[in-house]
């Protein structure tokens, strides 16, 4: 094992009392729109055809200003346990929980867009010190993406997937973890199938909820179901849900100012994905509570990390290696309900040592939010999976 180093520094959450009140002024400063042009029935998914409903939007927004609690999700961060750390001139940070069992395996759980560190809050402690002792245990870190939360924003172009994925190796290292497992969703889901294939030295095996299948595979073959996947995933991403993925990949500036500048924007932003995202019917809020998605739009807000954030787009959209292919043992979790799901014929083209491959029926593209029990239990059975095939 790599030995820790010095670099590793202590960090802890406070933000200003001044900027929380100028939060809560912003929010009741808010000019906002008429009510959208929808006709449908008073609940269900085609409420939201337009966008955010104007009511749902104006009841969170009550909510953030009046009710809701900032400093308790500090608290949490704190808690756990944050550090930074400086890789190739860029401050990263990130959640370290460390288990009690000496037989414990490092894991790196990495987060994507519009996520944070706030998507495994609620689940570090169980993966550190899983209340089942047959159960494995995982020395838990969970960095903040470049440009995301506290970590800095790039200044210059080139941290892309590629980069972060070997600046996370490094971190890992600076730990004392030269070999580790790794899981990912969403852009952190890319990531993770970066480290499967290029760190196979450090990464013992690998766990993704976003399988990313090599582009152009042909659908002969494949079952029914996977067919209609497999056309699901196409209208996807051709479709006007993808618009916001086209505007960050392309003008990630020009949104940006929105969304550094008005805390309504922002929330209108990243509520729409989790709406859209999520195996609900009517709102996102059937899944997820309300304080859970504010934790993780205030902590863009707090940290004016709208525009940097974004950029991940611009970096790193369809730029995954085609013919990049992971001979990792790895486990593969491809949620029903989720924006994306890869056939496992075709996920199979990349990830040649697939261990384990679950199909689950309940939860979205935010599993660890949404249906957290299951996605501790499967992140835990698949990476057991995972350890014991390396």
């Amino acid at each position: 094992m790599n030995r820790p180093t010095s670099d590793v520094h202590a960090f802890e959450a406070h933000a200003p009392e001044a900027e929380l009140e100028d939060l809560r002024a912003r929010l009741a400063a808010a000019r906002l729109p008429e009510a959208e042009t929808v006709h449908h029935a008073a609940s269900g998914p085609r409420r939201w055809d337009q966008g955010v409903p104007l009511a749902d939007l104006v009841d969170v927004v009550n909510y953030w200003r009046t009710g809701y609690n900032w400093r308790a999700f500090e608290t949490r961060l704190n808690r756990i346990g944050q550090f930074r750390t400086t890789i190739d001139g860029l401050g990263i940070h990130f959640l370290h929980r460390r288990s009690a069992r000496a037989e414990a395996t490092p894991l790196i759980l990495t987060h994507g867009w519009p996520g944070s560190v706030a998507e495994f809050v609620d689940v570090v402690d169980e993966l550190a010190d899983p209340k089942d002792v047959d159960t494995p245990a995982f020395h838990v870190v969970v960095p903040s993406l470049p440009g995301f939360g506290y970590s800095d924003k790039p200044a210059t172009t080139g941290w892309g997937i590629e980069k972060i994925a070997a600046a996370w190796v490094e971190l890992m290292g600076r730990l004392g973890y030269g070999k580790f497992v790794a899981h990912g969703g969403d852009w952190g889901g890319v990531i993770t199938t970066v480290l499967g294939g290029r760190f196979p030295a450090h990464v013992l095996g690998i766990h993704t909820t976003t399988a990313q299948a090599p582009p152009g595979l042909a659908t002969g073959g494949l079952t029914a179901v996977e067919r209609k996947w497999a056309e699901e995933t196409r209208d996807f991403w051709a479709g006007p849900s993808a618009a916001y993925a086209k505007q960050q990949a392309s003008r990630p500036q020009t949104i940006g100012y929105s969304l550094v500048d008005s805390p309504v924007g922002l929330l209108a932003w990243i509520l729409d994905k989790f709406a859209d995202w999520t195996d609900t019917e009517d709102s996102p809020f059937e899944r997820i509570s309300r304080d859970r998605i504010l934790d993780d739009v205030t902590l863009y807000w707090l940290t004016r990390t709208g525009a940097s954030a974004a950029r991940i787009y611009y970096e790193s959209h369809l730029s995954l290696d085609p013919e990049l292919r992971v001979d990792v043992p790895s486990a593969i979790s491809v949620y029903l309900h989720d924006i994306e799901k890869s056939p496992r014929a075709w996920a199979q083209e990349r990830y040649r040592n697939i261990i384990r491959w679950r199909s689950p029926e309940t939860g979205g593209h935010f599993p660890s939010l949404e249906v957290p029990e299951y996605w501790v239990k499967d992140l835990q059975e698949g990476l057991a999976a995972v350890l014991a095939a390396d």
